[in-house]
């Protein structure tokens, strides 16, 4: 079992950033890959971005490429998502996961509760 607590979402204006913290615990070492999903109402979840555990290796979805950044934590078993040039169609609830393939969240069994962000306009 993997538990995965997220935090750090808010209310931003237009061009704000925003650091989302995702506090993993239990067998971690189980699953290759710490990832960010959103879902916005009416439609589906959708991949935002990917890290391993250990090595190298980050994916990030073509519409947060550039402006979003991932990383980790491992001493604090903790993934972050930096947001920055936040723009309203970011909002969503935001998801921290845990799993076997990165860049999809089919990839991913094991769920954090969500957290809200909100982008005004």
């Amino acid at each position: 079992q993997v538990q995965l607590v997220e935090s750090g979402g808010g209310l931003v204006q237009a061009g704000g950033s925003l650091r989302l913290s995702c506090a993993a615990s239990g067998r971690t070492w189980s699953r290759n890959f710490m990832g960010w999903s959103r879902q916005a109402p009416g439609k589906e979840r959708e991949f935002v971005a990917a890290i391993r555990w250990s090595g190298q290796g980050t994916y990030y979805a073509d519409s947060v490429k550039g402006r979003f950044t991932i990383s980790r934590d491992n001493a604090k078993n903790t993934v972050y998502l930096q947001m920055n040039t936040l723009k309203p169609e970011d909002t969503a609830v935001y998801y921290c996961a845990a799993g076997v393939v990165p860049n999809t969240p089919d990839g991913y069994d094991y769920w954090g509760q969500g957290t809200q962000v909100t982008v005004s306009s």
